[in-house]
């Protein structure tokens, strides 16, 4: 995707996303911003992984504010699924024989030699560390299954981050699972998008997922804002005294800033 990543083996670059489909077609309220979705789904870019890699599936969360302050809201569940194109393993592999050259050209300059003498005159410890490298950083296309990021994204209005959370995890069951599902997969996605309303204010509903039925509660008017996010998260994620420093600096209405990779 860029070029200061790769020094980086192939399997730990990013590479270029692109939205593969996206319903319904159009909202005239909510029109479709393909780049900033696809930028928001992937923010790390498309990522490869093998059968040695963790590849459990991962949720997150973003916010689209415009113009006028109004907001729309993204849920994401991130899984990696078996690369069928042999194009695409054929193509990893050269990248990977690319990058182990690089590795052993780099290698035999630091060691003062040429490529005819490298295995000669590269010292053990040099010997050692590169087949390390070769063993736990490479891509064997007879060996190996590649895998490849891919996500399904659910945008709504109201951040229902629980219930868009199950239905996602629910919906990405149905398409690993061996079993097919009660119904088409295009009934639950014609489901969510135009048979279950909103909530109104002060009031809970419930609408059925794939498996499972969910629940989903919207504040009333007099109560605060919804918030669905747990704040277990935050404490595991910013530690006791940064949540109470933030915490502090809300109070004093100071400007805040969270950086983070």
């Amino acid at each position: 995707l860029t070029g200061e990543n790769f020094d980086q083996s192939p399997l730990r670059r990013t590479f270029k996303s692109k939205v593969l489909a996206h319903y319904p077609q159009n909202i005239e309220w909510n029109p479709f911003d393909q780049d900033a979705v696809n930028m928001l789904c992937m923010p790390k870019g498309l990522s490869f992984r093998t059968q040695a890699d963790n590849r459990d599936p991962q949720l997150h969360s973003f916010i689209i504010t415009r113009e006028d302050g109004s907001r729309t809201y993204g849920f994401v569940l991130t899984f990696y699924e078996e690369v069928t194109s042999k194009q695409i393993c054929t193509a990893m592999q050269t990248l990977y024989q690319m990058h182990n050259a690089e590795q052993y050209s780099s290698v035999c300059a630091s060691s003062s030699c040429s490529m005819d003498s490298l295995a000669s005159s590269i010292d053990e410890g040099d010997a050692t560390s590169l087949a390390k490298l070769q063993r736990y950083n490479s891509y064997d296309i007879s060996r190996d299954t590649l895998y490849v990021s891919k996500c399904i994204c659910l945008i709504t209005p109201l951040p229902f981050m629980q219930a868009c959370k199950k239905f996602l995890v629910q919906l990405y069951k149905a398409v690993t699972s061996q079993q097919p599902p009660p119904l088409p997969l295009e009934s639950y996605i014609h489901n969510i998008l135009y048979e279950v309303p909103l909530p109104p204010p002060g009031r809970s509903l419930k609408f059925y997922g794939v498996y499972e039925p969910i629940i989903c509660q919207r504040p009333g008017p007099n109560e605060l804002p919804l918030s669905d996010y747990p704040l277990r998260e935050v404490f595991e994620l910013l530690g006791l005294e940064n949540l109470v420093q933030v915490f502090t600096c809300v109070l004093l209405e100071m400007q805040i800033l969270l950086y983070s990779q």
